[in-house]
């Protein structure tokens, strides 16, 4: 067996996801199994080298998963011939710029999102990153989540039938940092920090509703800051001034509609902390990160609207859990071996640096519309 090399620079690993998702559950994961299977005996080793400001992190999360390789200058390891792939998992008003200079030294790019702070940054991230020859994806890790995988399953074997509406429910209670610590970063609070739920969620809602049902055409957002006082990581007050909350509908080409809601002030009343239901003419379904739950049309209730007494059906009882009927490897893992494929043996790809431009149109546009009161058309995007 034949073992192939692949450096990556991975920056922004001493963050939550950076760490737990990119470096533990999906590089390292490949290590742990060996590395990535390539077929024709031959075997890819990604090697990390990981980037970041903070010297005494870096050193103790090298330490931590015994790795040698760190360092605090970007432009040294971007410089570095062997340096095959950089990653970026960033705070964003960070990432543009890295991006920018580790294309213009040959690097492959594969990158978390939103890709860059506004439509006009992320377009020409991906006119660049395609006039430089290099290759480059983004990271669309919910397409790979199994409760997901099981709803694309279901719409490729024509189980709804006509889909007509899309229903989403996203978000959990964030503390405000006062008397219980924060599970997010407070960066995430301030809007002049790239901070926002529009920002942060509607990148993963546009590809979500444009892989599996349709391009969005239009939206119609509503947004808010309901804490509008939190507390940081040294637990000083501060304003937050970015939405922490984000009430969308998103017209999608072929004419079904979708309704998502997305909320770090919402406490959960759900089996999962993200939840879509699709409705069809022949059958609904309600998906999470890993289950998905089905109604077909000819096992469909009667109810009756009576509000003078008590329900009489158990309706959570009447739908049916879809099996796994197979092996789902994290999300993040799989979209990685996946871009590492398309690097190394050049195998199709198309979560690229314009698709990550679609997620950064509609987060602005979004913006624009709450801020307007209106609905605003969503034109394609191209290079």
């Amino acid at each position: 067996m034949t073992r192939r090399t692949v450096r990556i620079a991975m920056n922004g690993v001493t963050g939550r996801m950076g760490h737990r998702q990119h470096l533990v559950r999906s590089i390292l994961a490949l290590r742990e199994q060996g590395g990535l299977d390539l077929g024709n005996g031959e075997t890819l080793w990604p090697e990390p080298v990981l980037v970041g400001r903070r010297e005494p992190a870096l050193r103790a999360l090298a330490e931590r998963h015994g790795l040698t390789e760190w360092s605090t200058d970007l432009d040294a390891v971007l410089a570095d011939d062997t340096v095959d792939i950089y990653f970026d998992a960033q705070v964003t008003s960070a990432r543009a710029e890295a991006i920018t200079r580790a294309v213009h030294a040959g690097k492959h790019i594969y990158t978390e999102k939103p890709t860059a702070a506004d439509l006009a940054g992320a377009l020409e991230l991906a006119r660049l990153a395609t006039e430089k020859g290099v290759k480059h994806g983004v990271v669309q890790d919910k397409l790979f989540l199994p409760g997901l995988l099981k709803l694309q399953r279901l719409i490729d074997g024509g189980f709804f039938g006509e889909i007509l509406s899309v229903r989403g429910e996203f978000g959990y209670w964030v503390f405000e940092g006062d008397w219980q610590d924060a599970q997010r970063p407070s960066w995430n609070y301030r809007s002049q920090d790239g901070g926002g739920i529009v920002v942060d969620m509607f990148p993963h809602w546009e590809y979500v509703l444009h892989e599996l049902f349709g391009r969005v055409t239009s939206v119609t957002a509503q947004v808010a800051t309901h804490v509008p006082r939190r507390w940081d990581e040294q637990g000083k007050p501060y304003d937050a001034t970015a939405d922490d909350a984000a009430y969308g509908i998103f017209q999608l080409e072929g004419g079904a509609v979708a309704q998502i809601n997305s909320s770090w002030t919402v406490r959960v009343n759900r089996d999962e902390l993200v939840e879509f239901q699709v409705d069809g003419t022949h059958g609904s379904a309600v998906a999470g990160l890993r289950n998905c739950r089905v109604q077909h049309r000819s096992a469909t209730p009667k109810p009756v609207w009576n509000p003078d007494i008590p329900a009489t059906e158990p309706f959570r009882e009447q739908w049916q859990e879809v099996p796994d009927n197979a092996e789902f490897d994290n999300g993040f893992k799989a979209q990685w071996e996946l871009f590492l494929r398309h690097v190394v043996l050049d195998e199709p790809y198309h979560w690229d640096l314009l698709a990550g431009a679609r997620g950064v149109q509609l987060a602005e546009l979004g913006l624009r519309s709450a801020a307007e009161g209106r609905r605003l058309d969503v034109p394609e995007v191209t290079l």
